[in-house]
């Protein structure tokens, strides 16, 4: 059985490491901005709001959704978008906490 690289980290830092993953492009960015903006589900093409093809705008969604940052319900033939409040807090909390512990007061380097 061979274990995946990332099992070697603890579970802090596997799950940070999957919270910025999904946020590694900047559509993705964008996306978790404007549903923040809007306050609001959003019924309808978020692709209006960026300038992808709906397809692209899509997969980014699903990477988003995935990893909990947003929820998506679907109401017939469209889907509700909207950020998920609980997993952002989390990310913000994980986010503070790990650059708490980035220290460079004092820093010196060669």
């Amino acid at each position: 059985m061979v274990l995946a690289k990332t099992k070697l980290f603890d579970s802090d830092l596997q799950n940070a490491s999957m919270l910025y993953k999904a946020m590694g492009h900047p559509a993705r960015l964008q996306i978790l901005r404007y549903l923040a903006e809007i306050k609001v589900c959003i019924t309808g093409d978020i692709s209006e709001e960026l300038p992808l093809s709906r397809t692209t705008v899509n997969q980014h969604l699903t990477e988003l959704k995935k990893a909990g940052l947003i929820q998506g319900h679907v109401d017939g033939k469209r889907t509700n978008y909207c950020l998920n409040p609980e997993k952002v807090k989390e990310l913000k909390k994980i986010s503070e906490a790990f650059l708490h512990e980035l220290v460079v007061d004092n820093f010196q380097c060669g």
